[in-house]
């Protein structure tokens, strides 16, 4: 589900204080009861760490949410997003990460090698603090680990998703060479966003 910025909270990252101003803005939006449940938030980020989407993921139980791999890169392919980040929180209030964290933080950064999609920090986040992960030095251990090898269906659905994206993009670049269809018609057959759009006509010199 997208979840809607201000116009104030649609700002270029420059920290993890940015993200969690942001985050205990949106946690505190929650009533009570909500607030008892563990959401998983992922972020998009363009080339200059400016906001491109902010997607709730997942919403239930502590401690019991299943994140497909899948299902977390989708969002970042088609909007066009180069970095991301991962946003948890823990009712509880305990900002430690858990086994469960760790373990589905790993899945996730080495699924995005695959799809050349960077998790650049996961967050903990509480209505009143927050752990970062970047911080504590856990991404760059996980980025050695070694550890985790993606499935092969799962690698087969992010690059099925990737070259999907791809397609479409040379479809746009032949079509518009064609001079067969309104440049917007082109856009909203191939699924395009705008901004995709624009670079693709950059790219064929248009």
């Amino acid at each position: 589900m997208n979840v809607r910025l201000t116009k104030d909270q649609k700002i270029q990252i420059l920290n993890t204080d940015d993200v969690y101003s942001i985050m205990q803005q949106i946690l505190l939006r929650e009533n009570k009861i909500r607030r008892g449940q563990e959401h998983f938030w992922i972020i998009g980020l363009d080339e200059s760490n400016k906001i491109l989407f902010l997607e709730l993921m997942a919403l239930g139980p502590d401690n019991r949410l299943t994140i497909k791999a899948s299902q977390v890169f989708k969002m970042a392919i088609y909007k066009d997003a180069r970095r991301v980040i991962l946003i948890h929180n823990h009712p509880s209030g305990i900002m430690k990460p858990s086994e469960n964290d760790l373990k589905a933080t790993d899945r996730l950064l080495k699924a995005g090698e695959i799809v050349e999609v960077d998790i650049i920090d996961h967050l903990i986040i509480s209505e009143k603090e927050y752990f970062s992960f970047s911080q504590a030095g856990i991404m760059e251990e996980l980025r050695r680990n070694g550890a985790y090898k993606i499935v092969d269906k799962e690698r087969s659905e992010l690059e099925r998703e990737r070259n999907f994206k791809d397609a479409n993009i040379e479809l746009a670049k032949k079509l518009i060479a064609s001079k067969s269809l309104p440049t917007e018609e082109i856009r909203k057959l191939t699924g395009l966003s705008i901004r995709e759009m624009n670079k693709v006509l950059k790219e064929v010199g248009r």
